[in-house]
């Protein structure tokens, strides 16, 4: 919950408590949304349904505007916002193989708990390779370790990368999100899906 828990403002068991309550609300807002259907999240990748991608896009941009305001009124220090370390390869391959299982399956990790928890058989099913695989990778940890840790960039921001500042970079984002639900509503067009 922030630094909430570095400033002794929340107590450990507290921020356990708030975070339960967030993935429960987190899980109701995906399934109210359609993320249990795996019909609707492969329709990303085939163009008749861009669901998914309206409200990750609409999700991103609040977040990252809500987050910009609270920094600009002194309200949250960005600098202590904690980015993940990223090691260039290992995320690559990552990617590909979690879009892969995306694209075959129809869920990633967290629209898969979201189906198994109103009793979707195909998300329970998706759970256990997801547990087959994290098995498969902790037991080969050894051999793929140098790939693991190949190519390592520190803790970059975009904005940073690019030599924007945080609210230019912002404004092209909200931008990119305008162009991303034009050219989705157009796939929805383009390739239209009558059953569900």
């Amino acid at each position: 919950m922030g630094p909430l828990i570095v400033y002794d403002i929340i107590s450990q068991n507290t921020n356990l408590l708030l975070a339960f309550f967030i993935g429960i609300g987190f899980g109701f807002v995906l399934e109210q949304s359609g993320f249990s259907s795996s019909r609707k999240l492969a329709g990303m990748f085939y163009g008749y349904d861009t669901t998914v991608l309206k409200v990750f896009f609409t999700a991103a941009i609040t977040a990252m505007l809500g987050m910009l305001f609270f920094s600009l009124f002194g309200w949250m220090d960005l600098d202590m916002v904690y980015v993940n370390p990223t090691y260039l390869t290992s995320a690559i391959i990552g990617g590909i193989i979690m879009g892969a299982g995306f694209i075959l399956g129809g869920f990633c990790p967290g629209t898969s708990f979201c189906a198994a928890a109103i009793g979707k058989i195909d998300g329970m099913v998706f759970i256990g390779g997801l547990f087959i695989g994290i098995l498969i990778f902790t037991e080969g940890y050894p051999l793929w370790e140098s790939l693991y840790y190949a190519e390592f960039m520190g803790s970059p921001r975009i904005n940073e990368i690019l030599g924007l500042s945080q609210g230019v970079f912002g404004l092209f984002l909200i931008f990119a999100a305008f162009a991303m639900f034009w050219i989705g509503e157009w796939a929805e067009k383009k390739f239209p899906r009558e059953i569900y």
